[in-house]
């Protein structure tokens, strides 16, 4: 009896955990249940993935979508639907908004803003603060949290912690993997004065390797001390990676695309304030260094940190012009052209993007491709050579620092629980994204 199926997805480059081969993949009910020759088989919906790359779905676990408070600059749907466009199939999101992500009912207010307006699977951080530390074991394990989020440096208000024994008390009462903003604030404090104004190369001046390094040793001291586990965000010194390599026990590393990228001084004066982020684009000997991270597999997950800000407030003279930039529909593009130049295989692309973020955040069934899991699957042509552009954005801002790029691979679809959520550069089905599922949140 011939097998049936909602979706298959026929004669593509299949690469995952047992490596990369022309096969095709069978789709029931939102789940991957079948790898192989299906020649015979029928299904309600064929995608014809001949000549094209078949990759587990990415998934970006560090963005900020900007809403509630903030949606001049991005919302919820304007932001997934840059995911979705850019061949990512789920988001991780921060806390940073206004109000913060630091209770139950702003956790619930997200989770809802976020049904039937967002196109990607969806999780969002729990903010730690001061306040709210002692409650932190019960937040992060409410449905639809990814964990907990502390900024040790480079936030405002309740959601910075910058001191030890805050740290400690964070850590303390968390199960999960905590992530961390890592820079300390005492020294960034110290460095304002360092500041040019209307000059954006004395960014990584003021927020100097040092402080990134200072703050990074800070929070594996403590969480060895304590028995816990800790993310590191947006890794961007060699120092850093060196050290991380010798404390894998406690800490796993995140790395960005414009980390590895973007170089300063020219990118500060090619691009002045849409160069501007925390910590800073830094130079070659620091990009060299978190490549390395990469080559030793002492990085851990790919995050855009997608942070957008308007032209306008971009453009105001150093250093009012605010940190952050839009990543999350030019992660893959970005990467994938590092693939293609010989900087990265395509194998390790596929570990950073979803094995690595299946391992670190522990997710019930997503982030590989293999039979039982989500049918999540990023589908790139390999060979198509595009220019990435500013009208090219789903962002509300309307921009990327990666204008002029030219991309040698690009995301032709992103299925999203075997739903055809964008195909050539179109959503498709909007509206269907779903809370992501962790294995620590589960109930019990």
């Amino acid at each position: 009896m011939s097998q049936t199926f909602d979706l298959i997805v026929r004669g593509g480059e299949v690469v995952n955990h047992a490596g990369r081969g022309i096969t095709d993949v069978g789709v029931r009910n939102g789940k991957i249940v079948a790898i192989g020759d299906l020649s015979q088989a029928s299904a309600g919906e064929v995608f014809d993935a001949t000549g094209l790359t078949v990759l587990p779905g990415v998934i970006d676990s560090q963005v900020h979508f900007r809403e509630p408070g903030l949606e001049w600059k991005e919302d919820l749907e304007s932001g997934s639907r840059g995911a979705a466009l850019g061949g990512v199939v789920a988001v991780f999101e921060m806390p940073n908004t206004e109000p913060t992500t630091t209770d139950p009912d702003a956790l619930a207010d997200k989770l809802a803003r976020a049904r039937n307006r967002m196109h990607t699977d969806h999780a969002f951080y729990v903010g730690g603060t001061h306040e709210n530390a002692n409650f932190l074991g019960e937040l992060e394990r409410l449905p639809g949290c990814c964990g907990i989020k502390v900024f040790m440096g480079a936030s405002t208000g309740s959601l910075l912690v910058q001191d030890d024994e805050g740290v400690e008390n964070v850590l303390r009462h968390v199960n999960r993997r905590a992530a961390f903003h890592s820079e300390d604030e005492y020294r960034l404090a110290e460095r304002r004065s360092l500041a040019r104004p209307g000059d954006w190369t004395s960014h990584p001046e003021v927020r100097d390797a040092q402080a990134a390094l200072q703050s990074t040793h800070r929070l594996v001291r403590i969480a060895k001390n304590l028995g816990k586990r800790i993310h590191v965000l947006h890794v961007t010194t060699k120092e850093e990676i060196d050290f991380l390599a010798q404390n894998k026990d406690v800490a796993s590393v995140e790395v960005t695309p414009q980390h590895l990228t973007l170089v300063a001084p020219e990118a500060y004066e090619r691009l002045k304030g849409f160069a501007q982020m925390n910590p800073p684009i830094r130079d070659a000997y620091h990009v060299a260094g978190v490549w390395r991270g990469i080559e030793a597999g002492i990085a851990d997950v790919l995050g855009s940190d997608h942070a957008p800000h308007t032209r306008e407030e971009k453009a105001r003279p150093y250093p009012a012009s605010p940190s952050g930039m839009p990543g999350v529909q030019t992660l893959v593009p970005v990467m994938l052209t590092h693939v293609v130049d010989g900087k990265l295989s395509l194998e390790r692309f596929v570990d950073l993007t979803s094995h690595g973020v299946n391992r670190v955040f522990g997710l019930a069934d997503k982030g590989r491709l293999a039979e039982g899991f989500d049918a999540d699957f990023t589908i790139v042509d390999m060979k198509a050579s595009k220019t990435i552009t500013h009208e090219q954005m789903a962002n509300r801002a309307g921009w990327t620092p990666f204008d002029g790029f030219e991309a040698k691979a690009w995301p032709v679809a992103t299925i999203v629980r075997g739903i055809v959520v964008m195909r050539d550069d179109e959503i498709v089905a909007p509206g269907r994204g779903e809370p992501v599922r962790f294995l620590e949140t589960l109930a019990r």
